[in-house]
């Protein structure tokens, strides 16, 4: 038989102690925030139907996630909130005593070690379910909104959010935000900016988590189009010029090709929003038995490092570390 010659890559693949030492992506714990959601009221700690093992809780059961979360060491939580009351402005979203404050407070109190992002929007607070200012005749008013929007970060910096997090995609709300946490005296608040956010079916399950679905039409007038990828890197670059200190892409799973876009074109963290729709469909599946939901989860989370996130935002999360500590 005549010499073969071609390259042996099974070399690096004989046993597991080679393939863990020649691997080119890990996930760590660090890599992880974790959602929660908080809403007015007292001992409750209701389960999202759409999305088994997440909770909505009140203020005075939120320890109970947050022991959690600091048990299995996950070193930051974004908050959304479920106000007791909404209007059209979304007035909750930047009071004082607003459900997010109220659980900031909380949480640097208790767990000071645990950072904690605020999802900064009107959507959870306003009558209508919109990220902004709504007219008379039903067009979401950006401008307008841009007071609103910092005015709302102003409030969740004073209550001691340790990163702001705007996911409205009103145009030039990192330069109004910036601007309003700097007059504020808090000009060493980053800002993780949802700066890639397209008009997703993905998110369906979030809606019934946080009491956001629009009462009227759709988001397609403010978010992006799915079927874009160059615009993509028009509101990133838009957003990084305004002042942003991290990047969102949302969601990732459909859209690793924008996370490695934004990773290649950029050098601030990247963060991969693994979305509700992306989450309800692994469990689904496991809980019917179709998938091996480790494999798939810790897959799934590996697949959005490789496309180049420093970050994921996560509802798997507190599964993924376990499953990564072998419980």
């Amino acid at each position: 038989m005549s010499q073969l010659t071609f390259k042996r890559h099974r070399r690096l693949r004989q046993n597991a102690t080679m393939r863990n030492m020649v691997r080119e992506t890990k996930l760590s714990k660090d890599d992880f925030i974790y959602p929660i959601f908080v809403m007015d009221g007292e001992n409750i700690k209701r389960e999202v139907s759409s999305m088994p093992g997440v909770f909505q809780f009140s203020l005075d059961r939120l320890g109970e996630e947050m022991d959690e979360v600091v048990q299995l060491g996950i070193p930051a939580v974004i908050l959304f909130g479920l106000p007791a009351e909404k209007d059209e402005v979304g007035s909750q979203a930047y009071h004082d005593h607003g459900i997010v404050q109220e659980a900031t407070r909380f949480i640097k109190k208790n767990y000071p070690n645990v950072l904690v992002v605020a999802d900064t929007c009107l959507c959870e607070f306003t009558s209508h379910g919109h990220c902004g200012v709504v007219s008379e005749d039903e067009r979401i008013l950006n401008d307008p909104s841009l007071d609103l929007l910092a005015k709302t970060a102003v409030s969740q910096a004073e209550a001691g959010a340790d990163i702001i997090a705007p996911s409205n995609m009103m145009d030039g709300f990192v330069t109004a935000i910036r601007q309003g946490l700097d007059a504020a005296g808090y000009e060493d608040v980053p800002i993780m900016s949802y700066a890639v956010k397209y008009a997703s079916a993905y998110y369906g399950p979030f809606r019934d988590a946080a009491d956001g679905a629009p009462q009227f039409g759709d988001r397609k007038t403010y978010q992006m189009d799915p079927a874009n990828r160059m615009e993509a890197m028009r509101e990133a670059t838009s957003d990084i010029e305004e002042g942003a200190d991290f990047l969102i892409v949302k969601p990732a799973l459909a859209y690793l090709d924008i996370v490695r876009d934004v990773r290649n074109n950029y050098d601030v963290p990247v963060v991969a929003y693994n979305v509700s729709g992306e989450y309800a469909m692994v469990k689904a599946a496991a809980l019917n038995g179709w998938i091996d939901e480790k494999q798939v989860v810790l897959e799934t989370l590996l697949g959005m490092k490789r496309a180049g996130a420093d970050l994921i935002i996560t509802y798997h999360a507190k599964d993924a570390i376990r499953f990564m500590e072998g419980n």
